[in-house]
């Protein structure tokens, strides 16, 4: 049985309970409690090294860190990653542009946003919000033609770009701004299907939210 080490408002978290929802994989959860410091204990340290969620332990006793990196291993053998060279590689790429562009910026001002952090954060603020714009300025260029961002169906590059992306509006960036990306969002969530919320940090009454 694989155990996932989550915190439900965390996005990276969303990312592989969307995953393995969508492949019908059992795991056992366990939650992190993030603002009380449990992702910096020691034994969660062995598990991840950096302190933080989400964590996959698989059956051997492994433990996989780095959401993108998770999904790359349970998506492995699945249509969610194309065993083709070429379009193997664009999903990384697509992977690799979330975790620098996406991420850790929209995400970023997103959880200041949320946790009420943005003000202790205006220093760097405005060229988080320029990064973000380009990022998603470049989403809409790549979703011009086509419905997906490696091909015509779901991959993890959409989910992994999406889980950050499609709650861009909750730091003050408008989706309306980029058609073709809210076009893509939809049809996302509609490959997707209901069932995995979005979890508020008001959830947690530790995180300041």
């Amino acid at each position: 049985m694989l155990t996932l080490y989550d915190y439900l408002p965390s996005q990276n978290a969303w990312k592989v309970r969307v995953l393995l929802g969508l492949l019908g994989i059992a795991y056992e959860t366990r939650q992190v409690s993030i603002f009380e410091g449990e992702s910096h204990t020691e034994d969660f340290l062995k598990l991840n090294p950096a302190g933080a969620v989400p964590v996959l332990a698989v059956e051997n006793g492994e433990a996989i860190a780095e959401s993108n990196a998770i999904l790359a291993c349970v998506a492995e053998g699945t249509p969610y990653l194309p065993a083709d060279r070429l379009a193997r590689a664009k999903v990384m790429q697509w992977l690799f542009f979330e975790q620098y562009y996406v991420e850790p910026v929209i995400g970023s001002l997103r959880f200041w946003t949320l946790t009420g952090r943005l003000e202790r954060n205006m220093a760097i603020a405005p060229g988080k919000r320029e990064a973000g714009a380009r990022a998603l300025a470049a989403l809409e260029r790549s979703l011009q033609d086509t419905p997906f961002l490696v091909g015509g169906s779901l991959t993890i590059a959409d989910v992994a770009v999406y889980a950050y992306s499609h709650r861009a509006e909750d730091c003050g960036f408008s989706l309306a701004d980029y058609p073709a990306v809210s076009a893509w969002i939809d049809r996302v969530s509609e490959a997707i299907g209901p069932g995995y919320p979005v979890h508020p940090y008001s959830i947690d009454p530790h995180s300041g939210g």
